[in-house]
């Protein structure tokens, strides 16, 4: 299924039937069956009525609110999954050093094996582009994962192996009207890292709909810790996606001159944000490569990145559930 990216300004979500419309002025601008519909993201100035909503949670699908320029407001939910008896294991695992520390391992290492995979898939097609001191960076850290014995310390790990990697990604940028420097998430300074902090933000969303709909607590994570508002699993969940999709499709934006420096303004509080056009230039992009196949030996038939996504929180589940070993989805080059 799909997400639907409400962006039009002034537009109004109605429900006719078991059908969604928007509108503006009179004017029918989209008409969607609920059925082919994941979740709904409310971008800024949009209205929706108490039976649209009414539609959405009875068809299980969850409405985000968004300002204008991508930033999560909130998220409107159906009613939270029965699944009490996963809510209860998750809780107990967290007093679980053990399951803590290995779940978190794991979490590392996919994440750095993905960046690695990520490097080393750009090399192969520019060999021209020497990026073997950043590869061999993240590979040493990848190794000493396994002698971590505690967060803390797999945090360090990351945080080094994020620096070679971010290194690296300045260099894979083949667009000499857009530089980039060093990875600034709060104002992001330029369109790289605009685009980057959009980017995680869509998936951060889409994981946490997912948690919230198979009944997990979306608070209570393993690799980050518990703080006041911060859906810690959610959190967790997205690290072994962030290279292998947001990074590779950022990516793929640029150097294929999709998005330039005109698409972006920068927001009086310092940070770059895409032109209201560009946003739907990226949504529409960003939908098509959410649902593009692709195949691995993780994932039986052909997968999407939805269906990657929703299998290893579907693992997690079971792990949690009923012990073993999480594994994260490995792209390999």
């Amino acid at each position: 299924m799909a997400n639907l990216y409400i962006t039009e300004q002034g537009a109004v979500l109605r429900k006719t039937g078991d059908r969604l419309i928007v509108e503006k002025n009179s004017e029918v601008l989209l008409d969607v069956q609920c059925h082919k519909i994941e979740t709904v993201l409310i971008f800024g100035n949009v209205q929706f009525t108490t039976q649209a909503v009414r539609e959405l949670f009875e068809h299980n699908i969850e409405l985000a609110l968004l300002t204008t320029t991508g930033r999560l407001i909130g998220q409107l939910t159906p009613i939270m999954s029965r699944n009490i008896e996963l809510r209860l294991a998750q809780y107990q695992r967290l007093h679980e050093p053990e399951f803590t520390l290995a779940f978190s391992k794991a979490i590392v290492t996919g994440k750095l094996s993905n960046s690695i995979a990520m490097l080393k898939n750009f090399t192969y097609y520019h060999k021209d582009i020497d990026l073997t001191v950043e590869i061999k960076s993240c590979q040493k850290r990848l190794a000493a994962v396994d002698n971590c014995q505690s967060a803390k310390a797999l945090l360090g790990l990351e945080g080094v192996a994020a620096k070679a990697y971010f290194q690296a990604f300045a260099r894979m940028i083949l667009n000499d009207n857009l530089t980039f420097t060093v990875r600034k998430k709060h104002p992001a300074p330029d369109p790289v890292n605009a685009l980057l902090s959009f980017g995680y933000t869509l998936l951060f969303n889409e994981i946490n709909s997912l948690l919230d709909g198979l009944g997990f607590d979306p608070y209570i994570g393993f690799y980050h810790k518990i703080e006041y508002g911060r859906p810690s699993l959610a959190c967790d969940l997205q690290e072994e996606f962030r290279a292998s999709l947001i990074d590779r499709f950022t990516l793929s934006l640029l150097n294929n001159r999709i998005l330039s420096k005109a698409d972006f303004y920068l927001h009086p509080s310092g940070s770059m944000y895409l032109q209201r056009e560009s946003l739907k230039i990226y949504l529409e992009k960003y939908e098509h490569f959410m649902q593009a196949e692709f195949t691995s030996s993780q994932i039986e038939g052909k997968a999407t990145f939805r269906k990657a996504i929703r299998q290893q929180i579907q693992q997690a589940a079971r792990v949690i559930k009923g012990g073993g070993l999480y594994r994260s989805l490995i792209f390999a080059r």
